[in-house]
């Protein structure tokens, strides 16, 4: 059959148009459909760029954790339609961290919360370790976690009570701050799902948006705490105390059958310590004794550090004073354990000034001001004691500051002068040596004792220049005596050295430039110490009286037998003499006690080759008992009283010369 050439050109010509046409409209239908991808991906970018927006905003404006939180959970159930939402914080408290369950929730259940009233019980009641559950494979990984079908995963402590809800699929993330877990949130949908990476994905940005809140909100609360807290010890410091205190003093106005009290403590010669072992060692021992005080106190009590080696204890709830008075000595009590500071034993003790609220406060201040009248008061009377503020305290603080001032006056204008008492050798009863004693000249009649003034000397510094001044003036009389009163051996001279002079690092320099300067023969002076020097640096102790023996000088223990020490810790020490406290002396009087204790300290120091002086000897029944013991010399009224040195010279024309101490 014959083809007509130009409709067959014409039939391949309009299919050429209609594959065209096909091909034209499947472009335009993979355009559209490109278009419309695009659209969605652009439409989902935006939702989810707004979503982190509306969660850094939130953020930024967030008053607390709980409220940035609270905002995160609501917005992501909005953005994702999934029915519940919660959050979790982390709690480090314990051993192993662990996530608890918040008071933070987003529901969509249409029915007043009843529908998810078991999962919330469920979950509020279970704390989630590493690994375990949803939140736990979170905390355990720190990065998100999808759970696609609760009913078949079997690390899901709460399925039963889950679908029950109906809740089927889940998910959570963490908050994060650097690579800590600081809280967990979890979204719950009502139909199994399949893991959405992108959606994890844009959880984790939020996640670290909100670690940003957490990160803001510890800095605030650092922030706050190191305003309030002592940064050495961490207890609260005056600001705080103070805050805490007006409280008190607010609340007894209104209410005074609930008395409370306030101790101020003072760690008695903490500045030796920072003298001699540093500042490092005071700030240990600081720390050692909050950690002691603390140990001593109620849950509701208040301890906190002013400064220094200041502390106060606020007693918010006592039965009366006695109950304070208690808690005092055991506080007291706990510090009589030797610290161990750089290996070394340290003694510490405290004086202590209590306030108690019935006197009727108006003010915090006027409370703390009377407590640490108190402290004073203790400290004035020996140190290592308490005292209860009363109406005369107040009388005494004026005194004292008056006090100061006077003695400042009296260094400048030269008012103090020396006295001196005879040490003598009981056996012949030959003046061998001098004890130099201070005494302050305030007018022609009237001569101050060094009981009333050395302990202000001691706390403002000026027993500093006092001391370097007795010394000189002592040195400088006794190398005029060897010259008028020359002698084989030759009179020694006894000086008392402070605490605080001991501690300074030239001290041994300062010893020889008087030495030098005033020409005495170095082993005609004894230097008196302490047993409490000898406590708190040992290791320092024996090299400073090392470097003092080699300058020539003879070292004393004073007062033996008042401290912590014994002769057998004595035998660290280059001592040459050894002084029985007077109190001792005394017991003598008292039968067979007072003579053993004499004779146990008199065998021991003659097996470590100490030669001993028995100060306060006072009675011809003194000398016996002390004669028969055995005991080398004498010092105490019986022989003489302490004499201006124009006397002394008088003395020693009238005696015979004598063997001095060896």
């Amino acid at each position: 059959m014959d083809t007509n050439p130009l409709l067959e050109a014409a039939k391949a010509e309009n299919l050429k148009l209609r594959r065209r046409l096909e091909r034209e409209r499947q472009a335009r239908v993979e355009a559209e459909a490109i278009a419309e991808k695009g659209l969605r991906e652009l439409y989902e970018k935006q939702q989810q760029l707004q979503l982190l927006e509306a969660v850094a905003g939130a953020a930024n404006q967030a008053i607390s954790v709980a409220d940035a939180l609270q905002f995160a959970v609501r917005m992501v159930c909005r953005y994702t339609g999934w029915q519940l939402g919660h959050a979790y914080l982390t709690d480090v408290a314990c051993a192993q961290p662990r996530l608890l369950s918040t008071s933070i929730w987003h529901g969509v259940d249409g029915d007043g919360g009843q529908r998810f009233h078991e999962f919330y019980q469920c979950t509020e009641a279970v704390a989630f370790l590493a690994g375990v559950g949803l939140p736990g494979r979170v905390l355990a990984a720190s990065a998100p976690a999808w759970v696609g079908d609760i009913a078949l995963d079997a690390n899901f402590p709460r399925a039963g009570a889950a679908q029950r809800a109906g809740l089927h699929a889940a998910f959570a993330f963490p908050v994060l701050l650097g690579s800590e877990v600081t809280a967990v949130l979890e979204f719950f949908a009502d139909r199994v799902a399949e893991p959405d990476e992108t959606l994890l994905h844009l959880m984790t940005q939020i996640g670290n948006q909100l670690g940003r809140v957490v990160e803001r909100k510890r800095a605030e609360d650092q922030l706050i705490h190191d305003a309030f807290h002592d940064p050495l010890t961490g207890l609260p410091n005056r600001a705080l105390f103070a805050d805490r205190l007006a409280r008190a003093v607010a609340r007894a106005s209104r209410h005074r059958e609930q008395p409370f009290a306030v101790l101020f403590i003072d760690l008695d010669r903490f500045k030796l310590v920072n003298d001699s072992l540093g500042h490092l060692a005071g700030d240990a021992l600081i720390v050692q004794v909050a950690v002691r005080l603390g140990d001593c106190l109620r849950v509701d009590d208040t301890l906190a550090r002013m400064g220094g080696d200041e502390f106060t204890i606020l007693l918010d709830s006592i039965d009366d004073v006695n109950e304070a008075v208690r808690i005092t000595e055991r506080l007291m009590h706990a510090l009589e354990t030797p610290f161990v500071i750089e290996g070394e034993q340290l003694y510490a003790s405290a004086s202590i000034g209590i306030a108690t609220s019935p006197l009727g406060y108006e003010s915090a201040e006027e409370m703390l001001r009377h407590a640490d009248l108190a402290m004073y008061r203790a400290k004035t009377l020996g140190k290592g004691r308490y005292e209860i503020y009363d109406a005369t305290m107040h009388e005494r603080a004026v005194s004292r500051l008056a006090l100061e001032s006077s003695l400042r006056r009296a260094l400048h204008n030269g008012e103090f002068v020396l006295h001196y008492q005879p040490v003598v050798m009981l056996e012949t009863e030959g003046i061998v040596g001098v004890e130099a004693l201070v005494r302050w000249r305030k007018s022609e009649s009237e001569l101050v004792y060094p009981a009333e003034f050395i302990g202000v000397a001691e706390e403002t510094g000026m027993i500093l220049f006092l001391g370097m001044w007795v010394l000189r003036e002592a040195c400088a009389t006794m190398a005029r005596w060897h010259k008028e009163f020359p002698r084989s051996p030759a009179l020694t001279v006894s000086v008392n050295v402070s605490a605080r002079q001991f501690a300074q690092h030239d001290f041994v320099q300062h010893v020889g430039r008087v030495l030098a300067d005033t020409g005495i023969a170095p082993e005609t002076v004894r230097l008196e110490i302490t047993e409490s020097i000898t406590m708190v640096d040992s290791e320092r102790t024996v090299a400073v009286l090392g470097q003092l023996r080699d300058l020539g000088v003879r070292i004393s223990i004073d007062d033996f037998g008042t401290g912590y020490s014994s002769l057998s810790y004595l035998h660290r020490f280059p001592l040459d003499i050894l002084k029985i406290d007077r109190s001792f002396i005394a017991q003598l009087d008292r039968g067979e006690e007072g003579l053993q204790i004499v004779q146990t300290i008199m065998s021991l120091a003659r097996n470590l080759g100490i030669e001993v002086v028995a100060e306060g000897t006072e009675t011809s029944r003194h000398v016996e008992h002390l004669r028969a013991l055995g005991c080398d010399f004498g010092q105490g009224y019986f022989f003489s009283r302490p004499l201006a040195s124009e006397d002394v010279s008088a003395l020693l024309r009238e005696r015979v010369p004598a063997p001095s101490l060896a």
